[in-house]
């Protein structure tokens, strides 16, 4: 509670920036919001992810242990703040989120840089000689949701920014969707999500995607 005639005070500037909107990827991805209505949490196995996330958002909490005696034990970042709880729920974001999510409100100005935390939160790229073809070196661009609309939301965000539709697939044994773009479309898409040499995102995927392009004589 703030003192009588002033507004409280979160711990998270509200201001869209691209390492905010960034950070809100994240949250859209690997975050998570309790049901207490205060609480945000961030789950990842990669420091580098949780580093990233506490700088875009400016936090000064520490890095916890999550899944504590399993195998491969995660990381967790969690702090409270009601403010920016409220925010998220304003734009879209929901305790219990995974199979419900919908569209998330994003300016337009900063969807690429969203789009680049969601992909280093839930997305996947991968590359591979096609036997069909002769000399044919395939590679996609992949986000997953468990959450049809939301994947769609996704899809009809980057048809409208880009032009290119990709396509969605399921198995019939998994209860994630992915929306996925091949070779030729990723080459329009790569290219807005990394625009910038100083862009914030996980290093490990841009290297590999860098790696990828200059085997065929393409950059970022």
């Amino acid at each position: 509670m703030g003192r009588r005639g002033t507004k409280p005070q979160g711990k998270v500037a509200i201001q869209w920036s691209p390492k905010f909107a960034y950070a809100i990827g994240l949250i859209t991805t690997d975050g998570c919001l309790s049901s207490d209505k205060r609480h945000i949490s961030l789950v990842s196995k990669d420091k580098e992810q949780i580093d990233n996330f506490i700088g875009c958002l400016g936090l000064t909490n520490s890095i916890g242990n999550h899944n504590v005696g399993s195998i491969n034990p995660a990381l967790r970042v969690q702090f409270g703040d009601v403010l920016f709880f409220r925010f998220l729920i304003s734009i879209g974001l929901t305790p219990h989120k995974s199979k419900t999510l919908r569209g998330i409100t994003v300016p337009n100005k900063y969807f690429f840089d969203f789009l680049r935390g969601h992909f280093d939160g839930d997305g996947t790229f991968y590359s591979y000689w096609d036997p069909r073809w002769r000399s044919s070196f395939m590679f996609y661009t992949c986000f997953d949701s468990a959450s049809k609309m939301h994947i769609e939301w996704l899809r009809s965000k980057i048809k409208k920014h880009l032009g290119i539709s990709g396509h969605i697939t399921k198995s019939i044994n998994d209860s994630v969707y992915q929306l996925k773009y091949a070779k030729a479309d990723s080459l329009k898409l790569l290219p807005k999500l990394y625009y910038d040499d100083g862009v914030v995102c996980l290093s490990r995927k841009r290297t590999k995607i860098e790696k990828v392009l200059k085997s065929i004589g393409k950059a970022l």
